[in-house]
């Protein structure tokens, strides 16, 4: 431990015991920083997901703390979602049990403790609540908050002030006047995330009726218009740009790494002896700047300012179109959808078919067709707009790392958010301090990193020091014939060649049509998607990232393939079944 302080732990909860990791791990893969924490989480996404909870989901305000509520929290400086709190929202939903929200998040997890009901979890008002939630998400037509924040977040980004032009004082109250619309986006991001598994649920029931739940998947794939799949559309047009010309070609032959400072070079450079290789180049660079103004929000662990985007890295950007632009024309992406689109609509028509003669049971597919078709996309969007507004809290803070930079109190602009915000104005002043806490937060986080939390735990978090390292780990390596059960996620059968790859930044090891094997995704992984056969995926839930871009891109994937990446050894062919959620090794 540093001798400066870091985010302080929640305590234990006794009437919220049980904890996961569980889909946090997606949005929270490392541990927060403390100026994001405290930004971002602490007074902007904690209290719009209370604010959900309260608003809209039924929860009796009593219930919930208003200070840190126990929805989500910080264990040994990693964040961990409450499970119980899940539970109990579970056995009041009608038509849900806590045992059907234990299976979305855990699966078939060997330790999962037994849900023990108790009498304050029977609340007549909070059953009511949601059924009129529920209600309203099986019969709404649309939803203009949705599309209203959408047009907030997008203005945030096209408003962006010169901050180079602001004074540090100017730039701290930028950072917080941003915070509560993090948590009034965030209440609407919840809302969404909840909504979405509702018309999904009708529709396996109503396939597995009809004698072939893996029709489910087919009909909640394709959906179009998902914002975390476009900005792999975009990448994909500006990968055809590269491929169709050789000065492109030539640069991007020489490797990703810095790619961006040679391109910018090139493009600024009168030197005759560019020729066509400099028209090329400033073409392709007016795309790439209009890229990030849509979607350099996005990144690697984008939910923690501390973290560098596609604005702040652009080689995260070329690194994923030097990929794609090995890939045929017959790979695009648009119609990998189309071809899902119209397996959609066939599907969604055979079974409305097929049940006809019921009227209720017609009704009710209908509506959770139509559900699912606002809420699954409803979901990505929220997540959209939320980052956008997160973005530029980032670039204020990241502004003002560069002026402690220039003083001597740490090494790069993102450094600033190691300190915490009622430390900023202090850090500024006092460089020699902001130097010496950054480094010893710095060795904390490092430390942080090479630790692996537990996947849950009841009561008490096991002591830190007991947990294991990351680069200690190991896994059982799959044999040939082997199948690893996992979680369906996106339909179809592809059989090809595994390439593990850990880091979204280092792609060059993907091949077109190899199969991705990964950790955990986000966004920062999407464009990888694009030349990949399949995608596995160590973690992750019905509803996750890989999931939700592999039904846009008509790619095979399972998740929650324990330990794969350690399993599958590179360079292996398996074959993963989509609608089985297996991977075999062939």
């Amino acid at each position: 431990m540093p001798n400066t302080r870091w985010i302080e732990d929640n305590k234990p909860s006794v009437k919220f015991p049980l904890w996961t990791r569980a889909n946090i791990g997606e949005v929270l893969p490392e541990p927060p920083s403390p100026l994001g924490w405290d930004l971002v989480w602490e007074t902007g996404t904690l209290l719009g997901w209370r604010d959900c909870g309260v608003n809209r989901l039924g929860t009796p305000p009593e219930e919930v703390s208003e200070i840190r509520p126990e929805v989500s929290g910080l264990f040994g400086g990693y964040g961990f979602l409450n499970a119980s709190a899940f539970r109990v929202f579970g056995e009041r939903a009608p038509g849900m049990t806590a045992q059907e929200i234990d299976e979305a998040y855990f699966g078939d997890h060997p330790d999962v403790p037994p849900f023990v009901p108790e009498d304050w979890h029977v609340s007549p008002s909070a059953t009511e609540g949601i059924v009129q939630w529920m209600t309203w998400v099986m019969t709404t037509p649309d939803q203009p908050e949705l599309e209203a924040d959408r047009v907030a977040a997008e203005a945030c980004r096209a408003d962006r002030p010169d901050l180079t032009e602001m004074s540090n004082t100017e730039l701290l109250d930028l950072s917080h006047a941003l915070t509560p619309t993090v948590r009034t986006m965030f209440e609407q991001h919840i809302n969404q995330s909840a909504a979405a598994p509702i018309g999904s649920g009708v529709i396996g029931a109503v396939a597995a009726a009809v004698g072939d739940p893996s029709l489910t998947l087919k009909i909640i794939g394709g959906l179009g218009d998902v914002d975390s799949a476009a900005p792999s559309f975009v990448m994909w047009d500006m990968s055809r740009t590269v491929r169709a010309s050789v000065g492109l070609v030539a640069v991007f032959d020489e490797g990703p790494r810095g790619l961006t400072a040679k391109l910018r070079k090139i493009e600024a450079s009168d030197d005759p002896s560019f020729g066509e290789v400099n028209t090329d180049v400033v073409g392709f660079m007016a795309q790439l700047q209009s890229f990030i103004e849509r979607f350099g929000s996005r990144g690697p662990n984008e939910w923690d300012i501390h973290a560098h985007t596609w604005e702040t890295d652009p080689d995260l950007i070329l690194a994923a179109i030097d990929r794609m632009r090995l890939a045929p024309d017959e790979d695009a992406p648009s119609k990998r959808l189309s071809v899902r689109e119209a397996e959609r609509k066939t599907v969604v028509a055979g079974v409305a078919e097929a049940i006809a003669g019921d009227p209720e049971a017609h009704g009710q597919f209908l509506a959770a067709v139509h559900s699912a078709s606002l809420f699954l996309p409803g979901r990505e969007r929220s997540k959209t707009s939320i980052i956008k507004v997160i973005h530029e809290i980032r670039m204020a803070a990241w502004e003002l790392g560069a002026r402690l930079v220039a003083k001597g109190g740490c090494d790069e602009a993102r450094d600033i958010c190691l300190l915490f915000a009622d430390e900023i104005e202090r850090g500024l002043d006092d460089p020699e301090w902001a130097a010496a806490t950054v480094s010893d937060r710095k060795e904390h986080l490092d430390h942080l990193q090479q630790l692996e939390p537990p996947f849950l735990f009841e009561g008490e978090m096991p002591p830190i020091e007991t947990w294991a390292r990351r680069a200690d780990l190991t896994a059982e390596a799959a044999l040939s014939g082997e199948v690893i059960q996992a979680v369906a996620g996106s339909s179809g059968v592809y059989r090809g060649t595994a390439r593990v790859v850990l880091d979204p930044s280092d792609p060059t090891v993907l091949g077109p049509g190899e199969i991705l094997v990964a950790p955990h995704t986000d966004p920062a992984w999407t464009p990888l998607f694009v030349a990949a056969g399949a995608v596995v995926v160590d973690v992750g839930a019905a509803l996750s990232h890989a999931v939700i871009v592999s039904r846009e891109l008509g790619l095979p994937c399972v998740v929650s393939a324990t330990s794969a990446t350690k399993r599958i050894a590179d360079g292996t062919e398996i074959e993963v079944n989509g609608d089985l959620g297996t991977v075999t090794l062939v």
